[in-house]
């Protein structure tokens, strides 16, 4: 049995024809038998896509697998968040952050300090020695 509603990021044509965020999310919510999440796409995912017009929302029933979120963007990466035994806000929290992701790796920095034009001195500290 699967119950699919789509909902996907489109280009908002007020602004010049550019799209509104790089990445598109579509968020995969597997249930089998999980009482949290099925109580999480029964009151929080509605309102849910109701906020969140420009996504699309896909729920499938798959059996034996644990409940996770998926979100699939435009550059065709992927992030997958399980969320077997947490509470529908936590679900909903992590499905924001889903939305809010960019859909990059994320990378670490290497330095403190990161600008487009860097001292030729060095950087500026506290704890100058005279």
């Amino acid at each position: 049995m699967k119950t699919l509603v789509r909902l996907e990021k489109v280009k908002s044509e007020e602004r010049d024809s550019r799209e509104v965020v790089a990445a598109s999310d579509i968020f995969r919510a597997q249930v089998s038998g999980v009482c949290n999440l099925t109580i999480f796409m029964e009151s929080h995912l509605p309102m849910f896509k109701e906020k969140n017009l420009q996504l699309e929302v896909v729920t499938e029933l798959i059996r034996g697998q644990h409940p996770h979120l998926k979100g699939v963007y435009k550059n065709k990466s992927q992030r997958v968040i399980c969320v077997k035994n947490m509470d529908p806000e936590d679900i909903l929290l992590h499905a924001t952050r889903l939305r809010n992701a960019l859909g990059r790796k994320v990378v670490k920095l290497r330095t403190r300090h990161v600008t487009k034009h860097p001292s030729v001195q060095g950087t500026w500290t506290t704890a100058m020695k005279y």
